[in-house]
């Protein structure tokens, strides 16, 4: 089955949605940041994005539509808050009108609505769209990496994904000039169940297949973890390094931009070993998944079958299941590398974590 006007849709809602992100980002004010009931930062690009990216698809595809997105309209409706609905209601009637598709100005109220419409419990039946607005939105206030995440799910396995990532350069970010002024930024990843992953500048004037790193030597490999040492434990992720004989020290970065990263071969192994009591919850890894394996996640012959060359499972082996609803069950974590890195990761893995299991 073919997904290409779903992609094509996603293509353009998350590169709309990233350039909003990019206009709120410059300006950036106190007053622009909320906080959630979790401490977590959210900006009016978080409700900007998630409005502007659900309006969209609805327009696309109005019948039966169903959102699993990150953020609600609660904070947006109390008291005091109405100043900031504007803003957002602004920015995305003007985001809409530089794309020029569609003759509609949204109301406060239309865009409170399609905040909500992200509250879809998902499931292994119908067709689902996941969408984490601004993914890494520390990472975005500090003027760092983050991207806009949207994934289609169909009965329960992602068949597409887009990854936007304004801040990445479009060369390898391993490179000498990584912090050149003539180095562009700004990614878009897609990938198709099936089809491979490609990459994009956001404003789509080129388009190359991209390939997860070859390396075979673990020594010879660099790797991924999250910027915030909440997300992942650092001091397992070291020991896992050592038992590889991994030289280079981690790049750790926000957000599924570690996923795109990956994808075009700018390291060779993403490790995600949050600590005990954390969910994961599907937007954060549906959309980054499909871009490493560019194929769908649900059997196990991805792993020879995959177009991009990735490998993505939990730190059982198993792939990671998003037929449950909006959180992902995992042994542990998650752990992302190519074909044949992946059994001497795996074990190294398991080593260490039977060893941190004993030392407790």
């Amino acid at each position: 089955m073919s997904y290409d006007k779903e992609l094509a849709a996603a293509k353009k809602a998350a590169s709309l949605a990233a350039r909003l992100c990019q206009k709120v980002q410059k300006v950036l004010l106190q007053s622009d940041v909320q906080s959630k009931n979790n401490r977590s930062p959210v900006t009016v690009a978080d409700y900007g994005s998630q409005a502007l990216v659900s309006f969209l698809l609805q327009q696309e595809f109005p019948a039966g539509f169903s959102l699993i997105a990150e953020e609600d309209s609660k904070d947006l409706r109390k008291d005091g808050a109405q100043e900031i609905v504007e803003r957002i209601t602004k920015l995305v009637n003007d985001s809409l009108t530089s794309d020029g598709s569609y003759s509609v100005t949204l109301s406060t109220e239309d865009v409170l609505k399609a905040i909500d419409s992200g509250k879809s419990e998902g499931g292994s039946e119908g067709r689902h769209w996941v969408l984490d607005p601004i993914d890494g939105t520390k990472g975005f206030l500090r003027g760092d990496q983050y991207a806009v995440a949207l994934a289609l799910l169909d009965r329960g396995k992602v068949v597409l994904g887009v990854l936007a990532c304004p801040n990445l350069p479009l060369t390898c970010i391993s490179g000498a000039d990584r912090h050149s002024p003539n180095n562009e930024v700004g990614c878009l990843f897609f990938a198709e169940v099936g089809g491979g992953t490609y990459m994009q500048p956001l404003d789509g004037s080129s388009t190359v297949k991209v390939q997860v790193s070859a390396v075979e030597n673990p020594e010879e490999a660099s790797f991924f973890e999250s910027y915030e040492a909440a997300h992942s434990m650092h001091d397992l992720s070291s020991l896992i390094a050592q038992k590889l004989g991994v030289k280079a020290p981690p790049v750790r970065m926000d957000s599924q931009v570690k996923y795109g990263a990956l994808s075009r071969g700018d390291g060779a192994i993403y490790i995600r070993l949050p600590r005990k009591g954390y969910r994961e919850k599907i937007w954060d890894h549906a959309a980054g998944s499909i871009v490493v394996s560019g194929m769908d996640q649900f059997h196990s012959v991805c792993y020879f079958l995959s177009k991009a060359g990735g490998v993505v499972t939990d730190a059982a082996g198993n792939p990671l299941d998003f037929s449950r609803g909006r959180y992902l069950d995992l042994d542990t974590g998650i752990i992302v590398t190519n074909q044949k890195l992946m059994p001497s990761l795996f074990k190294a893995v398991r080593e260490s974590l039977e060893e941190k299991a004993l030392s407790l």
